[in-house]
C-alpha cells in the first residue's frame, strides 16, 4: 500500500479539533487531530457515528441524520453545542453549530452567526443509513448528488435554498385561494430561474463524473450515471432560457392541480439519478448490498477528484463492506485527494494498513481515548 499523507496546503478542510457538549450520548467529549486519518472503532452503541453527525453539522445541511435539531440533545440536557477548529482554504476558522431559541439549530463562523447555507467547509458522507440509496424514493438519491455538486460548486446551496423558498411561497399563495395571478406569476419566473440553475449544476456534475469514471481503473466498479426527470430532458433538449420558459408554462399550467394536491408537480425537486454498473450493464438497485456501497465510494471519491478543494470525507462503517483490495484502494485514494477521512469501525484490524499512519481513536461508553498519535 502507498504511504498515506494528507498536506492543509491541498486547501481540503482539516479537523483540528472538535469538542461536544451534550450531544447525543457525549456530556462532554474533546479531541484534538492532525492532518491523517482518524480512526474511531470501539463497539456498537459506542458513539462512533455520533461523532460524524457532529462534523457533519459543521457544514450547510441537515447533517447526516437530518435529524431535527432538538432530538441531538443528550437525555436529560437542555441543549447540544458542537465547536471546531479547522484549517481550510481560507484559514484557520472556529465553526460551532448548537441547538438556539424555537428548538432552532444555529451556527457561527469565528464568533458571528452564520446566515443562510453559506459556509466554509464542504462535508460528504456514505453511512449504513444509504444502503438503500438505490431501492427507495428518488428524493435520498437528489439530496447525495446535491451534497457531491457542493463539493464542486458551493454556490448550489444557495440556487437550492432560493428555489425551495420560492416553492413553499407559490404553494402557500395557492392555498389561500388567491386571484394575484401577477404574484403568482413572479414566484413562478423566480422558481424557473433558480430551478433551471439547480438542474443546470446538477448536469454540468453529472456530465464531468461521465468523464472521469469512463476512463477511471482499479477495484472500484465504474458507476454510469444519469439524470431522469422533465427539467433534465429540457435541458437537453434546447437552451437554459427555453427551458426556463418551458417550466414557467409547467407550473402555471399545474396550479389547480397543486392546490388540490399540496404539492409542486413540475421542477427539479422532482428528478432522480440513475446509476448502474457500467462493466456489467447492470442497474444498481439489482446489484448486491457490496457492490452497491463500492458504487456509492466510486461516486464518492471521483466527485471529490473533481472539486476545487476536496471535502472533509465521513465514512462510517464504509471499510468493513470492501475486500482488502478496495479497503487499500480507497485508503490510497484518500490520501492522494489530499482528504482528510474520518472512518469509523468495530474491527480495528480491518484499518491494519494505516497503523502508524492515521490517529486512532478508541470509542466506548463516549469516552475517547487516543491510541496511536506516533508518526512513523
Amino acid at each position: 500500500m502507498a504511504e498515506v499523507a494528507l498536506h492543509a496546503s491541498s486547501g481540503a478542510p482539516v479537523v483540528r479539533r472538535l469538542a461536544l457538549g451534550d450531544f447525543r450520548n457525549y456530556r462532554n467529549a474533546c479531541l484534538e487531530a492532525d492532518d491523517r486519518f482518524v480512526l474511531l472503532t470501539g463497539p456498537n452503541g459506542a458513539g462512533k457515528t455520533n461523532l460524524l453527525e457532529a462534523l457533519s453539522l459543521l457544514a450547510p445541511g441537515r447533517g447526516l441524520r437530518r435529524a431535527r435539531p432538538r432530538e441531538i440533545t443528550r437525555h436529560g440536557a437542555a441543549r447540544w453545542a458542537v465547536a471546531a477548529r479547522l484549517d481550510t482554504a481560507f484559514g484557520t476558522v472556529d465553526i460551532g453549530a448548537g441547538l438556539g431559541e424555537g428548538d432552532r439549530r444555529v451556527a457561527h463562523i469565528d464568533g458571528g452567526v452564520r446566515r443562510g447555507r453559506d459556509g466554509t467547509v464542504t462535508v460528504v458522507w456514505l453511512t449504513p443509513q444509504m444502503d438503500r440509496l438505490f431501492l427507495d424514493g428518488a428524493g435520498a438519491r437528489r439530496r447525495f448528488l446535491d451534497r457531491l455538486v457542493l463539493a464542486v460548486d458551493p454556490a448550489h446551496a444557495g440556487r437550492t435554498q432560493a428555489y425551495e423558498t420560492a416553492m413553499r411561497q407559490r404553494l402557500a399563495l395557492l392555498r389561500t385561494g388567491t386571484s394575484d395571478g401577477d404574484w403568482l406569476a413572479a414566484l413562478e419566473r423566480s422558481m424557473a430561474e433558480r430551478g433551471i440553475a439547480v438542474a443546470a449544476s446538477r448536469r454540468d456534475l453529472v456530465e464531468r463524473l461521465r468523464t472521469a469514471l469512463a476512463s477511471a481503473d482499479g477495484p472500484f466498479p465504474r458507476p454510469q450515471v444519469a439524470l431522469s426527470g422533465a427539467v433534465d430532458a429540457w435541458l437537453e433538449e434546447g437552451p437554459a432560457l427555453e427551458a426556463e420558459d418551458r417550466l414557467v408554462a409547467a407550473l402555471a399550467d399545474s396550479r389547480a392541480r397543486d392546490t388540490e394536491s399540496g404539492r409542486t408537480g413540475a421542477g427539479p425537486h422532482r428528478s432522480d439519478l440513475a446509476v448502474s454498473d457500467m462493466g456489467y450493464g447492470m442497474p444498481a438497485a439489482l446489484c448486491s448490498t457490496g457492490e452497491q456501497k463500492a458504487l456509492l465510494v466510486a461516486l464518492v471519491l471521483a466527485s471529490a477528484r473533481l472539486a476545487p478543494q476536496p471535502p472533509l470525507l465521513l465514512l462510517d462503517d464504509v471499510a468493513a463492506f470492501l475486500d482488502e483490495n478496495r479497503r487499500d484502494a480507497l485508503f490510497d485514494e484518500v490520501g492522494r485527494l489530499g482528504c482528510q477521512a474520518w472512518l469509523t469501525g468495530a474491527d480495528p484490524g480491518i484499518f491494519a494498513p494505516l497503523v502508524g499512519r492515521a490517529l486512532h481513536i478508541r470509542v466506548e461508553n463516549a469516552v475517547l481515548t487516543p491510541l496511536v498519535q506516533e508518526r512513523p
